[in-house]
């Protein structure tokens, strides 16, 4: 039976509290301004001084740092509508976004919520009942079995009848627990008891239900969205099959090799999905596509998703804005006759971790977030960065490591991946660990540029994503070119008498740097040294590197954008400096490197490295050698570790360590001299 849209308070609001926090907080809190309302944002202790505190009207404490404690109380966040008198709360996604008990509750205190109602949400929140609402509302479900009946026996013969391989899915469950893949009927006992235990752990609900494995499905989603007076629309679809862990990382509308036919199939069948359960507002319906063309029905998500920015961006419509009005109590904005796709549109999901370990979660403060459009060339291009955090904001343990989406439109798929991979070359992000470089792998590996696409594909493709980069001459060259840039801007307008550059009168300038690709970047890479040199007034430097001579010269462009000129060749690069980590970005991709200045002067022996300093904050790692042990030049002498990356402080001559001044394990502030060197033959330089 189809639900009619639940009639629930419907008052226009002047008011919007945003139940969330970071990115969606301040997406949402962008159209509400833009309407005429006025927004309140709610922070946790740990977000008292989060950007969506600061972009917002007014702001209310609800709790300690813990989610729970604060962002899933129900009571705290109802307090805070009544005390700013807010007549609708946006939940944005997580959280309590797909909660019943919030939404009556809001509803009890006179308050609308943005959203479908509790009904509609309790209709979806069980796998089981809602495969049979869908099977009620024709729409295709993956071969399985749903019902009621858990006897062992029963669960086997139909997963016998199915065809393996199945999955055994928890009925009550979600984010991957009690799940399992059977390959075959004799694993089928042990798995069930596994997800079993795993469900009623989890879940206190130990029900399964079994479905046919699709070897290499899609991901393919669509938007649907339904007003008060029963009328609903499809905004087209988005793939969202590059994913780590469940967990989706690049998403694109629409969907690729997409035939109209199909396309008009999913999004009926999609609407029928949310008329079945009286829905109301934004929701997304998740279908699984096999290589056949075949669809089926995984789940409904109802609320706004993360990546919805990719349906505005090809449909032209702000769908915030259309949760607001429908809330309202307005019709839907548009017909599906009125709705039309646009060009292409990508999202890639910026994460503070690192995918060199394991996607480890970073924590830490941004020391500088900017995206550098000019500086890339993008001016004029379809770009969009929706951003929870800024420059100098802390990044915290306590939620979802995702910093920003980068979202970016096109005239075709081409031309959108083209200027994505552009855009992430111009992401300037230092201070914290992200996986700006892996999203760039992504959208540069052959295979999704020739929509190789499924839901295993990081997973598939795993040699090539992780491969440890080996970088070439010219990439040393380009670095060390950067560095020297820096030290003479720092050393600008210095008494050649106070400088410790190298200066001779009407002698060449000689300046080594070595460079070593972080510990974190999986390479034993050895110290890669560069010599370089340049005559008094002459633009150009004489880099040696391994062998190899270039003749260089660098030319500062808008925003981080330098142009590097090797014998002729010119490359723009982004160019970065986090520390004494330099980060080197092209459409072609990254190169990170860790330098250090060997040496002050490469004239006489006396001429040592005048300070062993922390290039920034950090831990000693370990201590390579023994005081008074004689050390030959480039030698590493003592080991720190900053940014979960390892720096190697070398021996810039033949002589040895007097003394160090931290042991390992000790933490040290930037500047901290590290120890005293010794030249051969030569008293202590500090």
């Amino acid at each position: 039976m189809t639900l009619e849209p639940a009639m629930t308070r419907t008052t226009p609001f002047d008011t919007l509290l945003v139940a969330n926090r970071g990115e969606i907080a301040c997406r949402v809190m962008r159209t509400a301004r833009q309407m005429g309302l006025k927004t309140v944002a709610v922070y946790s202790d740990a977000d008292a001084n989060a950007r969506h505190v600061r972009e917002a009207d007014a702001a209310i404490r609800i709790g300690p740092a813990a989610a729970r404690e604060s962002y899933l109380d129900i009571d705290a966040v109802i307090s805070a509508a009544r005390r700013t008198g807010a007549g609708a709360v946006h939940p944005g996604y997580g959280f309590l976004s797909e909660n019943g008990r919030f939404v009556t509750a809001l509803e009890e205190a006179g308050i609308t919520f943005v959203g479908p109602p509790a009904s509609a949400i309790a209709a979806m929140g069980d796998k089981s009942a809602a495969k049979a609402r869908m099977a009620n509302a024709k729409v295709p479900l993956v071969p399985g079995y749903h019902g009621d009946d858990q006897d062992d026996a029963l669960l086997r013969s139909e997963a016998d009848k199915i065809g393996y391989p199945v999955m055994l899915k928890a009925s009550a469950g979600g984010g991957g627990k009690g799940m399992r893949v059977v390959e075959s009927g004799d694993a089928f006992q042990a798995a069930l008891d596994g997800c079993r235990r795993e469900s009623s752990a989890a879940f206190g609900d130990e029900r399964m239900l079994i479905e046919k494995y699709l070897v290499q499905p899609r991901h393919v989603e669509v938007q649907v969205f339904c007003d008060r007076q029963g009328q609903g629309v499809y905004l087209f679809e988005r793939d969202c099959s590059v994913q780590r862990r469940h967990q989706k990382v690049l998403e694109e509308a629409p969907a690729p090799g997409m035939p109209p036919a199909l396309r008009e199939a999913m999004g009926s069948a999609a609407v029928r999905a949310a008329r079945e359960i009286g829905y109301v507002g934004a929701g997304t319906v998740e279908f699984l596509l096999d290589a056949d063309g075949a669809f089926y029905f995984m789940e409904m998500n109802t609320r706004l998703q993360v990546e919805h920015p990719v349906t505005e961006m090809i449909t032209g419509q702000d769908l915030v804005e259309w949760q607001l009005r429908v809330a309202m109590g307005e019709p839907l904005p548009c017909t599906q006759e009125a709705l039309t796709i646009t060009g292409h549109s990508f999202e890639a999901r910026l994460y503070a971790e690192d995918p060199e370990q394991d996607f480890l979660p970073a924590t830490g403060t941004l020391t500088r977030f900017a995206l550098d459009l000019e500086g890339a060339g993008l001016n004029g291009a379809q770009v969009r960065l929706d951003s929870g955090v800024e420059s100098g904001d802390v990044v915290s343990m306590h939620y979802d490591p995702m910093l920003a989406k980068l979202i970016v439109h096109g005239v075709d798929r081409d031309a959108a991946l083209a200027t994505l991979n552009r855009a992430l070359a111009a992401l300037d992000v230092q201070g914290v660990v992200t996986n700006r470089a892996f999203l760039q792998r992504l959208a540069t590996h052959p295979a999704f540029k020739n929509l190789e696409l499924d839901t295993r594909f990081i997973e598939r493709h795993e040699a090539t994503l992780f491969a440890p980069r080996s970088d070439a001459n010219e990439d040393y060259a380009s670095a060390a070119l950067v560095a020297l840039h820096q030290l003479a801007g720092e050393q600008q307008g210095a008494s050649p008498w106070q400088r410790h550059d190298g200066f001779r009168l009407n002698a060449p300038r000689r300046v080594r740097i070595a460079l070593q690709a972080p510990a974190a970047t999986g390479g034993d890479e050895p110290v890669v040294t560069v010599e370089g040199t340049r005559q008094p007034g002459d633009a150009h430097w004489r880099l040696a590197v391994s062998g190899q001579t270039f003749t260089a010269s660098l030319a500062p462009l808008a925003g981080n954008a330098v142009a590097i000129t090797l014998d002729g060749h010119r490359r723009r690069l982004q160019a970065q400096r986090d520390g004494n980590v330099l980060v080197l970005a092209s459409p072609e991709g990254e190169t990170r490197l860790v330098w250090q200045r060997l040496d002050a002067a490469n004239h006489a022996a006396h001429e040592v490295q005048s300070s062993f300093t922390a290039p920034m904050h950090g831990t000693v790692v370990a201590l390579l050698v023994d005081p008074g042990v004689s050390v030959e030049k480039g030698m590493p002498l003592m080991v720190m570790e900053a940014m979960k990356m390892e720096h190697a402080m070398t021996a810039p001559l033949n002589g040895s360590v007097a003394s160090f001044h931290f042991q390992p394990g000790d933490t040290v502030s930037q500047g901290d001299v590290l120890l005293d060197f010794a030249a051969a033959d030569q008293g202590v330089s500090s």
